[in-house]
C-alpha cells in the first residue's frame, strides 16, 4: 500500500485513504474483480486512478457522464499523466487519432461512453491494445436491468472483456447507489470471477432529512433559504419551464439564483455552472441534468420541488449537500397534487404497446424511412420539432423512444456533444495583414492557427474549452471571440452545440411488428411501480426515520435512528405531558447542539413544537447563558 499512498500524496496531496478506498485499490491491485459501493462524494475515482497509474499499461474507464469525463480527463492531464475521452458526437477522424495514439502511445486512461463498445471500429482497435492493465466502470448500477438508470449499452462490458489481448484484466465497478438485488446483477452481468464488495455506509449523519408539505413551495424554499444563510444551494424541479420560473422568483426576492437544464446551450451551461461553483450566484435551478460530477463541497441545502421517481435518484441528488462533512439539510417539498401525480409517472414512463408503435410510424415517417431502410444510419433528433409536428406530450415520447432503444430497434442517445467547427475564409496573406486589430481576437486566431490544421481548406473541430486554455482567457471570452471572428467574415463558425441523436439498429419494419420483451417492458413497469411505491412511502410516512428509511432500502438493516430528521423531531414532541413541554423543547435543543458545533437558527425552527414555545425557551436559554447566539447561528456553551 506504500506505492498507492505515494502516489496519493504526490498526485493529489492527501496522507491517506479514506474510508473503503485502501480496501477497493488492494483489492483491485490484487487484479480481482471488485465492486465498490460508495455514496456520493465518497472518491470513487481515486479507486481506479491510483492503481492505474502504479500498473503498467492503460486503464479503460467507462462513464455515460460526459461532462465528468472531460473533468477527469482535464484533471488528469494537468497532472501531467496521457487521457484521452472518447463519446458520441466526435468526429470520425478525431476518434480513429485517438484510438491510435492510444496503441501507440503509452496513454494512462481511455475514458469511453458506454455506445463506443458497440462500433466495429472500436472493437478492431481494442484487438491491438496489447497493454490494457485494468477496466473501471462507473455508475456500474446502470449494467443492471434492475438498476434505476439501466442502459442496455453497459452489456457490452462483458464481451470487449473477451476482446482485451490479456485475459485476466480486472474489473472495477462502482456506484454509489444500489440495492442488493442490484449488487448481485451487477456482478453477474460484468462476469465477475468471483464474488467481491466493498460497501461503505450510506448514513450520512451531518444530513438532515426533511419532508414538508406545503401549499406555497416557493415561500417555503425563499423561508428555507433564509434560514440557511451560508453556503449554496441546489433545487431540483422536473419542468425546464419552471426552472426558470422559479428562478425568477428568488431574484426577485432578493437570492440570486440560475436555472439550468439540458435545453441550455452548452456555453450557457458552462457559464451558469462556473457561476454558482465559484460562488458569484448562490442557488442553481435544476432538472435532474445538473449534478453529476459537481464536487463542490459547501452545498448546505438540496431542496426537491418535485420528487424523484426513485429513492436511489433522490438519495443521489440529496447526497450533493454537505460534501465537507458540515451540518446540511435536505429538504423534500410536496402539496396535495403531488401525491396523485406519482400515478401518471407510470403512464407516462410506461405508455402503451400501441403508442409505442405509433411513434416508431412516426420517427419512420418523419425522415422519410421505408420498410428495410435505414440500418445503421444515424440522424440528428429534434424533440420539440417531433413532438409539435405530431401533436404529442415530449416526456411520454421521451420515454417511448428509451423503450425502443432498450428493446434494440434504434440507439436513442439524449446528451450528444458536437465540437465548434471553424473555417478560415481569408487567405494567409490577407489573414495575416489582419492581425493586431483585437488583443483577445488576436489571441484566439494565434491559438487555432498553431493548434489546428486544414483551417483554411474545410471546418475543423476545435474545443473552445482548450482554446480558453491555450489563450488564457475564460470558455466564455473564446466563444465570444469567435462569434465576432465570424460576424467580421474572418472565419466560418457553428457554436458546440447539443442534440440528440437516434440510430436505426435494424431495417425499419412493419409498424405492427414492433413488440416489447418482458424484460423491456412488463417486467421493468413493474419494477417502476415498486420504486415509485417506495417514494410515496418516504414522502408519506411519520413514523420512521427518513435515514433510516434510505438506509434499510439499500440494504442497511441495522442503523439507528438519526435523532434530527423531522420524523424523529416530531417522535420526541409525542413524548411527555404538557406539564414538561419546555423540558421537551430544552431537551431537543440540547440534542440537536451537543455536537458543539453552531447551528443556524433555521434548525431550531424545524423542531415540532410550536414557534412561540420554542422561542419561549430558547430565549430562557440565551438569557442563562446555556447557548449562546451569533450572526443568525446559535451554539451550547460548553463548561
Amino acid at each position: 500500500m506504500e506505492v498507492y499512498r505515494s502516489i496519493l500524496k504526490h498526485n493529489w496531496g492527501y496522507d491517506d485513504f479514506r474510508g473503503i478506498q485502501a480496501d477497493i485499490i488492494r483489492s483491485i491491485g490484487e487484479g480481482r474483480d471488485t465492486l465498490g459501493l460508495m455514496p456520493t462524494g465518497g472518491g470513487k475515482s481515486i479507486c481506479f486512478q491510483v492503481p492505474a497509474i502504479s500498473r503498467y499499461g492503460m486503464c479503460l474507464v467507462i462513464t455515460p457522464l460526459i461532462s465528468l469525463m472531460r473533468d477527469q480527463v482535464r484533471r488528469i492531464r494537468d497532472l501531467g499523466i496521457k487521457a484521452e475521452a472518447i463519446y458520441s458526437g466526435m468526429s470520425h477522424e478525431d476518434i480513429v487519432r485517438i484510438l491510435d495514439n492510444c496503441i501507440l502511445g503509452d496513454y494512462k486512461f481511455l475514458y469511453l461512453s458506454p455506445e463506443r463498445l458497440t462500433t466495429d471500429l472500436f472493437r478492431e482497435k481494442l484487438q491491438r491494445m496489447f497493454n490494457i492493465s485494468m477496466i473501471a466502470v462507473d455508475e456500474a448500477h446502470c449494467v443492471s436491468q434492475w438498476g434505476y438508470d439501466f442502459r442496455p449499452s453497459y452489456l457490452k462490458i462483458r464481451e470487449i472483456r473477451s476482446l482485451i489481448q490479456k485475459k485476466d484484466v480486472p474489473i472495477l465497478a462502482l456506484t454509489a447507489t444500489a440495492t442488493p438485488e442490484v449488487v448481485d446483477d451487477i456482478q453477474q452481468q460484468l462476469g465477475f470471477r468471483e464474488r467481491n464488495v466493498f460497501r461503505m455506509s450510506f448514513e450520512r449523519k451531518n444530513l438532515i432529512y426533511v419532508v414538508r408539505q406545503t401549499e406555497s413551495k416557493i415561500d417555503e424554499i425563499v423561508q428555507i433559504l433564509n434560514g440557511v444563510p451560508q453556503g449554496s444551494a441546489i433545487i431540483y424541479i422536473r419542468s425546464r419551464q419552471l426552472t426558470r420560473d422559479v428562478a425568477k422568483q428568488l431574484c426577485e426576492r432578493g437570492i440570486s439564483a440560475e436555472s439550468y437544464h439540458a435545453g441550455l446551450s452548452p456555453s450557457e451551461r458552462e457559464s451558469r455552472q462556473n457561476d454558482w461553483t465559484q460562488n458569484r450566484v448562490r442557488v442553481i435551478v435544476a432538472t435532474n441534468a445538473f449534478g453529476m460530477g459537481i464536487d463542490k463541497s459547501d452545498v448546505r441545502v438540496v431542496i426537491h420541488y418535485s420528487a424523484p421517481d426513485t429513492l436511489e435518484a433522490y438519495y443521489q441528488e440529496a447526497g450533493r449537500a454537505g460534501r465537507d462533512g458540515l451540518t446540511s439539510y435536505a429538504v423534500l417539498l410536496y402539496d396535495r397534487s403531488d401525491l396523485a401525480q406519482f400515478s401518471h409517472r407510470v403512464v407516462n414512463s410506461y405508455p402503451s404497446l400501441e403508442y409505442i408503435r405509433n411513434i416508431y410510424e412516426n420517427l419512420c415517417y418523419f425522415y422519410q424511412i421505408g420498410v428495410g431502410e435505414a440500418q445503421g444510419r444515424t440522424f440528428l433528433f429534434d424533440p420539440v420539432e417531433f413532438s409539435m409536428r405530431f401533436r404529442l406530450f415530449g416526456a411520454t415520447v421521451n420515454s417511448a423512444l428509451h423503450l425502443l432503444s432498450n428493446a434494440g430497434y434504434i440507439d436513442y442517445e439524449e446528451d450528444n456533444d458536437f465540437k465548434s467547427l471553424v473555417q478560415v475564409l481569408l487567405r494567409k496573406d490577407e489573414l495575416y495583414s489582419w492581425y493586431n486589430q483585437d488583443q483577445k481576437l488576436d489571441k484566439v486566431l494565434t491559438a487555432l492557427m498553431r493548434n489546428y490544421t486544414g483551417l483554411f481548406a474545410q471546418m475543423v473541430p476545435v474545443e473552445e474549452s482548450h482554446l480558453a486554455k491555450l489563450t488564457g482567457l475564460t470558455p466564455t471570452d473564446v466563444y465570444m471571440s469567435l462569434k465576432q471572428l465570424a460576424a467580421l467574415r474572418i472565419i466560418d463558425f457553428i457554436p458546440h452545440r447539443a442534440s440528440p441523436t437516434i440510430t436505426f439498429l435494424e431495417p425499419r419494419i412493419e409498424t405492427n411488428r414492433v413488440s416489447l420483451p418482458p424484460n423491456v417492458y412488463l417486467d421493468r413497469r413493474a419494477d417502476y411501480e415498486r420504486r415509485i411505491s417506495y417514494v410515496v412511502q418516504y414522502v408519506k410516512s411519520n413514523d420512521t426515520c427518513r435515514s433510516q428509511m434510505l438506509l434499510k432500502y439499500f440494504g442497511q438493516d441495522d442503523s439507528k435512528p438519526c435523532g434530527h430528521c423531522d420524523v424523529c423531531l416530531q417522535r420526541r414532541r409525542g413524548k411527555g405531558s404538557a406539564a414538561n413541554k419546555e423540558k421537551e423543547v430544552a431537551d431537543a435543543i440540547y440534542s440537536l447542539l451537543a455536537d458543539g458545533e453552531s447551528h443556524p437558527l433555521y434548525q431550531i425552527d424545524t423542531l415540532p413544537f410550536s414557534p412561540s414555545l420554542v422561542r419561549s425557551v430558547l430565549h430562557n436559554l440565551l438569557s442563562e447563558d446555556i447557548v449562546f447566539e451569533n450572526n443568525k447561528t446559535i451554539r451550547w456553551k460548553h463548561e
